[in-house]
């Protein structure tokens, strides 16, 4: 046999050996949920230093052959909602994951299904991106525990504060219910503070853990935005820190 199809025959044998160990090493992922508008999608800058792959981190892809790949920026790129793929960049998922990742001894596992411009309303129980997410939260959550949500949404919908966390509300409870997570924690973030007008909605956002048990709300303090709406680089990784400080909190 030539030495080609040697190796063939190889890689053909040792491939379901492969992909059987990398299942059963994945069984013990962390996994979270990150959802929302253009924010958590991502549309800050990349640096050069930010390209890499996040070591202990892995993205999941919904693909049936490929369910998990390393995590790398763009996060929001398997995401079955998303606006063009050049649209998406850097997110507060970024620097979270790597957080978490820092103080757990299992892999972490992203799930990020994120979409620019999006309303709450978009994200009710029923709705197609509220399916779509229960969809890929499952599928996920064979390969381990789904561990938290983080949320970032509400540029969209600064004129129903009146209505807001009463929809924010029942969407917690629903996605703890369809999940049969009753206590799986939750945290919020603050739009960005840089504009006028945004107080109002980032002092309602603030009030979620004393309405609801295991939420947390990750501050936008000291962040900028780079065109009044999306935080800049800098703001984003500080941004994914808080979300993880809140989510360590919630989690002990």
């Amino acid at each position: 046999m030539r030495p080609l199809k040697v190796i063939l025959v190889i890689c053909w044998l040792l491939g379901p050996i492969y992909m059987l160990s990398a299942q059963q090493s994945s069984a013990t992922m962390d996994i979270y949920l990150a959802i929302g508008q253009s924010n958590m999608a991502g549309r800050a800058e990349v640096p050069s230093n930010l390209t890499g792959e996040i070591s202990g981190v892995f993205l999941f892809t919904g693909d049936d052959i490929t369910p998990w790949v390393p995590a790398k920026n763009p996060l929001n790129l398997y995401s079955s909602i998303r606006k063009e793929e050049s649209m998406q960049r850097l997110s507060p998922a970024y620097s979270f994951a790597r957080q978490m990742s820092k103080k757990s001894d299992a892999k972490v596992g992203l799930v990020v299904n994120a979409r620019g411009g999006s309303a709450i309303a978009e994200w009710m129980p029923g709705t197609p991106f509220y399916q779509d997410l229960l969809q890929k939260a499952r599928e996920a959550s064979t390969f381990g525990v789904i561990k938290g949500v983080i949320w970032h949404q509400g540029e969209s919908d600064l004129s129903k504060l009146d209505t807001y966390l009463v929809s924010l509300q029942t969407l917690i409870t629903q996605i703890r219910t369809d999940l049969e997570l009753p206590e799986l924690p939750f945290v919020a973030g603050e739009i960005a503070e840089d504009q006028a007008g945004r107080e109002a909605f980032n002092q309602l956002i603030r009030r979620l853990p004393n309405l609801v048990s295991r939420t947390g709300v990750a501050s936008s303090k000291g962040t900028k935005t780079f065109d009044k709406v999306h935080f800049d680089t800098k703001s984003q990784l500080k941004l994914g820190k808080r979300y993880a400080k809140e989510m360590i909190k919630l989690i002990r």
